[in-house]
């Protein structure tokens, strides 16, 4: 597996202030495949320092030069698809279709509507006798996951850029070569030195350096909410900037009215996709009471479909995880349909699909994130019911809510409290925007909404 031994910095690839290195290991036969640096304080001030050296020259760069650098990065990103997706399998896990499916292509598309977003947006208007400027609000350090490690990182980049931003990037330890990767793109893409810099190391050493760091003016970061929570009150100390999209626990409304079969399916392999390794998971099932052991009998179906061709998830820590999770919801209460703590295979970080019902909606499986393929089957008497069950978490990331009437499924997504809302199954859209309400988060990425995340506004009176 390639990989640099060194961070890049200011243009070039440069070896770290430490000589500790972090080892990336395929999650299927638990072998070693590469070794990156952990970059630490030091790393993380010497790419702050380049970025904000860099970004005097980028803010003044015209719309339409930003708009060519990262159409740049998109063709380069095009050609190395087939690279981008075997990385993503071999750190991550994810079956090679998924792989080239969603991690290499999704990301790619994302760089090219921030290409045409960076040509097209008006960065200025008028306002009665005001000039209003929409500038770039200066450093970006942006922190990202391993579940989707090159969407996260395009997610955050590619805006930044095209508002006129520099940008310092620390991804996840778990997935470091996926970023390596995308470093060599920017470099093939002539994105002048210093715009993007990547500093690789553990979190709470570089990604708490970076947070913590005066020079950056907004910090990007996508993870736990715990996690999130630290990020804030480290920046609210500092009056810094912060956009955060962090966990969820989404809930799949099927109103008595829909087709319950394509529900309960399509909702099963939303929960499977990516191991079950995603923020955004419908993993509560909510279902009408009259038809409830025929949903659980779908769902449980479904799942036994599935096997181990889901892949691992990313380690053995979050199986740990995960596992810990299905004992906890047995010991609560709830009912094994499908799959369960053993592992599946003997090597390999594999968790069973599975599916569980008579959860009630106060137990910890229907409550807090698992972030593994694990779905909660529950009952509900009435819409009002559903409402109040759907609505009652912490989070509010997404979900979906199904019906054979669309204008009835639109009436009950307008009332839950989350942030993007799939209708009857409606497509990924990556010019909407994404992000949380509650304990999901603060501001949105994709789309114009992103954009305007790493933009702040000045007002000129005539």
């Amino acid at each position: 597996m390639k990989a640099h031994d060194g961070i890049y910095l200011d243009g070039a690839w440069r070896p770290a202030a430490g000589r500790d290195v972090i080892e990336v290991v395929d999650p299927v036969d638990e072998q070693v495949i590469g070794r990156v640096p952990a970059g630490d304080a030091a790393d993380v001030d010497a790419a702050v320092r380049a970025a904000r050296a860099a970004l005097p020259a980028w803010a003044a760069t015209p719309p339409a030069e930003r708009a060519a650098r990262l159409t740049a990065l998109r063709d380069v990103l095009a050609v190395r698809k087939d690279e981008i997706a075997e990385t993503v399998t071999a750190e991550l896990g994810s079956p090679p279709a998924f792989s080239q499916a969603v991690h290499a292509s999704v990301p790619i598309a994302v760089a090219g509507s921030y290409a045409e977003l960076a040509a097209t947006h008006s960065f200025e208007e008028r306002v009665g006798n005001s000039v209003v400027h929409h500038e770039p609000v200066g450093v970006v350090g942006a922190i990202t996951p391993w579940n989707y490690p090159l969407h996260q990182i395009v997610a955050k980049v590619a805006p930044a850029l095209a508002a006129g931003c520099t940008v310092v990037l620390k991804p996840a330890e778990n997935t470091p070569l996926t970023a390596q990767l995308f470093a060599e793109a920017v470099h093939g893409a002539d994105v002048p030195a210093g715009v993007f810099n990547l500093v690789t190391g553990l979190g709470p050493v570089a990604g708490q350096a970076l947070a913590e760091h005066p020079g950056v003016d907004l910090v990007s970061f996508t993870g736990s909410t715990a996690v999130g929570r630290r990020i804030a009150a480290t920046a609210g100390a500092a009056v810094k900037k912060v956009a955060l999209e962090l966990g969820g626990k989404s809930a799949n409304v099927i109103l008595p009215s829909a087709d319950l079969a394509r529900a309960v399916n399509v909702g099963v392999a939303n929960v499977m996709s990516n191991s079950g390794q995603t923020c955004s998971a419908w993993t509560r099932m909510l279902v009408p009471r009259e038809r409830y052991d025929e949903a659980v009998g779908l769902a449980a179906a479904a799942a036994a479909k599935y096997g181990d061709r889901i892949g691992p998830v990313v380690s053995a820590r979050q199986r740990e995880r995960v596992r810990g999770y299905i004992e906890k919801g047995v010991a609560e209460g709830a009912r094994l349909v499908a799959g369960g703590p053993e592992a599946p295979r003997e090597r390999g970080w594999f968790v069973s699909p599975t599916v569980f019902a008579d959860v009630t909606p106060d137990m910890t499986v229907a409550q807090e994130e698992i972030f593994g393929p694990v779905l909660c089957v529950i009952g509900y008497e009435d819409e009002e019911d559903a409402l109040r069950i759907a609505n009652g978490t912490v989070y509010g990331l997404a979900g979906a809510v199904w019906a054979a009437d669309e204008a009835e499924a639109v009436a009950f997504a307008r009332r839950m409290d989350t942030g993007q809302v799939d209708i009857n199954g409606g497509r990924f859209n990556p010019l909407a925007p994404f992000g949380g309400y509650k304990q999901s988060g603060v501001g949105r990425e994709l789309g114009a909404h992103g954009l305007a995340e790493y933009l702040q506004t000045k007002s000129l009176q005539f």
